[in-house]
């Protein structure tokens, strides 16, 4: 049961750590987008970074790929960045062999290492981006230092400076309607009142009052020298309605006013710096859209239009997969119409082979059948190891419970288990067979909180429910426990306490008693005399003479504890103290 566990490992950094980044817990959210919660010592703090794989992540393991950093704008959010939430990055990538790098949160922060703390945040985004978290992703996440970085508004600003400030460090750079020029007249006032109206921030907290070297620092049109020999993609709209902007009163203007005047801005300050990188004679493809606001949809198509240019300077292929779906994967795939458009063509997977989707994976055995795999469930799946797992391949597809709640997949190792407020949670093995004699999700242990872990110093394994926990060793079996019980349980040390593992599931008592048995020892409860363990040995053989809780001492109120010669152990109406191996009972 415990020779192959399932699950991601969550490290938290010690002190002597604390200077190297670390990656303290990776969720798989389907089988091609992860978020890893990456440990900073810049900041003192995890950051959540969400991964787009590459196309060919699971179809070539032994591969690398190059790097896309995709910044966000100026109110970027701390659940997911704007480039999933707001543009569909997760779709048009799925078909592209880059490795997508989307940082979550650093509202107003420009995505650079501010003076000094503010507005309760320590942002220290430069070195966090470029020293803590390239070597994080090129030695766990196959990526190689081929890097491009592309960014909004503030993220297209702080694409350039991280460019220009750190030479070497890109090969692509991007910016869609970004403030090119930070320090021009109007401008770091501009600046200030934006980061005050996004979050509440001082931008003298970032770079000093205008005017100060900090400033000149970060502006991209003064930097324009240190960009030469990388790859540049620069656009902005004019203001202008567009196509995906609902029109004002005023003729050719948009009813949105602060996104036609941010994107003039934009505009005026990127044609200022085109115009530096010309009399440098430093190569940049310069888009001046006719009409498009400061909005989403014009930066989503901006993305597409300049793939072809990132991909060449990425070293990789900028057209889509050449691939199609046949035999048994290509019948699933005609009535599983979620899945989308193939990516790959089919390699081997475990006993059975598969092929890559847009939208998930269809794996395919002789004796096993045809199986679609996808969402939280396929996540799960392909961070556990997929077919190569101790789940081996599915045996069954995706369908939804009876409680309309949750939903599962069957796989020859064992089962995924999902729902909203759980997430997906692999159950197998013996955890398995006693949660089903329970009734799986409609027994009283709810669904599966997390995945099975190994016991830290005992040779065992552990698992959470909703309602209770389950513990296994190959002596004693999995049993599950609970409530007040599981406190106290927990608060002598789990199976590392003198109890050890459990051996029965909660049993009940008189007077709405319960109780769980042990290794080494009972834990008891009731409503009046709360959980407490009685140990084998002569004050437990007395307890039981006197006939357990049913006697005249009811149950115990205290954990056995030292006395002057021996040990005592308190109950309702009464108490035992061993000396020299021998019991006196006291009643009350």
């Amino acid at each position: 049961m415990t020779a192959a566990l399932l699950g991601p490992a969550l490290t938290v950094p010690t002190p002597a750590q604390a200077a190297v980044a670390s990656v303290q817990r990776v969720e798989w959210l389907t089988d091609r987008r992860v978020a890893l919660t990456v440990f900073s010592p810049a900041m003192n703090t995890p950051i959540q970074v969400q991964m787009l794989l590459a196309r060919d992540w699971h179809a070539r393991p032994d591969a690398a790929f190059p790097m896309m950093l995709m910044l966000d704008g100026l109110r970027a959010q701390d659940d997911e960045n704007g480039w999933t939430k707001d543009a569909d990055a997760e779709g048009f990538y799925a078909d592209k062999n880059v490795n997508v790098v989307l940082p979550v949160g650093g509202q107003s922060s420009f995505y650079s290492d501010w003076l000094e703390p503010n507005n309760g945040r320590v942002y220290k985004w430069e070195t966090f981006l470029t020293k803590e978290l390239p070597p994080v992703l090129e030695r766990d996440w196959r990526t190689t230092d081929v890097r491009g970085v592309q960014g909004l508004s503030m993220g297209g600003t702080a694409a350039m400076n991280l460019a220009g400030r750190n030479p070497g460090l890109m090969k692509y750079v991007a910016s869609y309607s970004g403030l090119l020029t930070t320090t021009t007249l109007g401008m770091p006032q501009a600046i200030e009142f934006a980061v005050r109206d996004a979050g509440g921030f001082e931008s003298s907290a970032m770079w000093g009052p205008p005017g100060s070297p900090e400033w000149a620092a970060h502006d991209p049109y003064l930097l324009a020298e240190k960009l030469k020999g990388v790859s540049m993609y620069v656009s902005s709209g004019s203001g202008l309605a567009g196509s995906h902007d609902q029109a004002g009163e005023i003729p050719l203007l948009s009813e949105n006013w602060a996104g036609t005047g941010l994107e003039i801005l934009s505009r005026l300050s990127t044609q200022n710096f085109v115009t530096k990188l010309e009399k440098l004679a430093i190569p940049v493809q310069a888009n001046y859209r006719p009409a498009g606001t400061h909005s989403w949809p014009y930066w989503d198509f901006e993305m597409r239009q300049s793939w072809p240019q990132a991909a060449a300077a990425l070293g990789t292929e900028p057209g889509g997969a050449q691939c199609a779906a046949g035999g048994a994967i290509g019948s699933v795939v005609q009535v599983a119409n979620w899945l989308g458009g193939c990516v790959t063509g089919e390699y081997a997977a475990g006993a059975g082979v598969v092929q890559d989707f847009m939208n998930g994976r269809v794996f395919h055995s002789a004796a096993t059948g045809t199986h679609a795999v996808g969402g939280r469930i396929g996540g799960t799946y392909a961070g556990i190891g997929g077919a190569a797992s101790p789940l081996g391949l599915p045996t069954g597809d995706e369908h939804g419970l009876p409680d309309g709640r949750g939903r599962m997949q069957t796989f020859e190792g064992g089962s995924i288990y999902w729902t909203p407020q759980t997430g997906a949670q692999v159950v197998r093995g013996a955890f398995l067979e006693e949660w089903g004699r329970q009734g799986f999700e409609g027994g009283p242990a709810g669904y599966p909180l997390a995945a099975e872990a190994r016991t830290p110093s005992r040779d065992g394994a552990v698992q959470a429910f909703e309602h209770g926990t389950m513990f296994h060793s190959a002596a004693t079996g999995a049993h599950r426990v609970e409530g007040f019980i599981l406190d106290k349980y927990a608060q002598l040390g789990f199976e590392n306490s003198p109890l050890g593992f459990p051996v029965s599931g909660e049993l009940p008592l008189k007077d709405f008693g319960r109780a769980t048995r042990f290794e080494g020892g009972t834990i008891y409860w009731s409503p009046l005399s709360g959980a407490f363990a009685v140990r084998p040995g002569p004050l437990a053989d007395a307890w039981a003479a006197q006939g357990f809780e049913n006697g005249r001492l009811g149950y115990p109120v205290s954990d056995e504890f030292t006395v002057p010669g021996g040990v005592q152990q308190n109950f309702q109406t009464g108490f035992i103290v061993v000396r020299d191996g021998r019991s006196e009972v006291h009643g009350v």
